[in-house]
């Protein structure tokens, strides 16, 4: 079918800038993007439906490439006991922490983590989130890791959203392996990740790098298997410490390396050399209180491309509006809008691996776009929270809540 969408105004976010087109029509055929230009401009033709936007902002769909969206259980309780003076580590040491998390996701059904992971991911296309990754890592066993990229799989079914699912099963040392990280990391190596790749449930592999959960070796270890198997890998680095991390992800051409509190230059060097994303989470520097603010001098000086995300999970970000994120990356990472938006859009869609496809409204891509009504682009920035009045369109089809 071949749609014609006329009176709007157009950030393309080609190029990760707004690319602005005033007085704009976009043309679709089925589920890709046909033309998009002037509204004066419009070739020639015939549309099988027209759609006015009634003068709305159009951007591409948000995307939000990285979350923990699927898990058993709630920490709520813990926030409380940390804000009346209780250390994560007094937490901890009474088995809270992402052990009650795996416990939970453990002993939940796959129907049950199905339904509240669908509740927590309706809130983000609610949102105008259009694409989105979600990571395991909170099974840790061969048995329950299955169970959340099974899920997964099914959220990327059954709602209108297109879903990369990404293995971390080196998220943490599950209990029946404590003090054994070195035979976890060989039984992920050995027998998780090829049997959940052998079963399709896997789009990439992600691993937590720091002090407190595995070493870069380790994490190089990982690595070498899934590019044995064919996966993209990503990493989580640089959160709490300098380990470098992400110059271990960029030699492995990661699609991206997370939080980045802690890199270096050189660290941002050598990303920059490998087309590796960074991936600032605003959401955990918010929830955690942090201090320590992601090296953005170093990232622009080297044109490392920076993406935005929710890194919606239960102990450190539970944030279930990526336009919030906007915000935060505004006011705490001192980003502009225009540098935010891109970050949800064509860089986010870079660190996915979908830069090709997603993330910007050009000829031959996805027609994924948000019609909002706002005044100018800087308000999806602005805004903190509402659900500001919206048009979504995936695949060329209206899905608006």
């Amino acid at each position: 079918m071949k749609t014609l969408w006329q009176h709007c105004n157009v950030a393309t976010m080609a190029n990760g800038a707004y690319s602005i087109i005033e007085d704009a029509a976009i043309v679709t055929r089925d589920e890709y993007i046909e033309w998009v230009g002037p509204r004066l401009h419009l070739p020639q033709g015939e549309y099988d439906q027209s759609v006015c936007l009634e003068g709305a902002w159009v951007t591409p769909g948000l995307i939000d490439c990285h979350t923990h969206t699927v898990f058993g259980g709630n920490r709520s309780g813990e926030f409380e006991q940390r804000l009346q003076g209780v250390s994560y580590a007094d937490i901890a040491a009474a088995g809270g922490g992402i052990a009650s998390t795996v416990r939970a996701t453990r002993a939940a059904s796959e129907d049950e983590l199905f339904a509240s992971a669908r509740q927590r991911l309706l809130c983000l296309l609610r949102d105008g989130v259009t694409s989105v990754e979600i990571k395991s890592g909170y099974g840790l066993s061969l048995e329950s890791e299955r169970k959340i990229l099974r899920v997964i799989r099914r959220l990327g079914e059954e709602l209108p959203v297109t879903v990369r699912s990404t293995c971390l099963a080196a998220h943490a040392l599950p209990p029946e392996y404590k003090d054994r990280a070195d035979d976890y990391v060989e039984h992920i190596c050995t027998e998780m990740l090829p049997a959940l790749a052998a079963e399709g449930l896997v789009d990439a592999v992600d691993a937590f790098c720091e002090y407190l959960a595995f070493s870069p070796q380790q994490v190089e270890r990982v690595f070498q298997v899934a590019q044995q198997l064919g996966l993209p890998v990503k990493l989580h680095a640089e959160q709490l410490s300098s380990l470098h991390g992400s110059s271990l992800a960029a030699r492995y051409q990661a699609l991206s390396a997370d939080h980045l509190e802690f890199m270096t230059e050189e660290d941002a060097i050598a990303m920059a050399q490998s087309g590796t994303v960074a991936v600032l989470l605003p959401g955990a520097f918010y929830f955690l209180r942090e201090t320590q603010l992601p090296p953005m001098e170093a990232l622009r000086k080297h044109k490392v491309k920076i993406a935005i995300a929710s890194d919606l999970n239960p102990g450190t970000s539970p944030g279930l509006s990526l336009r919030l994120m906007l915000n935060m990356a505004c006011t705490l990472f001192r980003m502009t809008p225009e540098e935010a938006l891109a970050g949800v859009t064509l860089h986010a869609a870079t660190a996915l691996g979908m830069g090709e496809t997603h993330g910007s409204l050009e000829p031959g891509k996805v027609a994924d776009f948000v019609a909002w009504n706002i005044d100018r682009p800087a308000d999806l920035a602005y805004w903190l929270g509402g659900d500001l009045d919206k048009r979504v369109v995936r695949n060329g089809v209206d899905v608006t809540f």
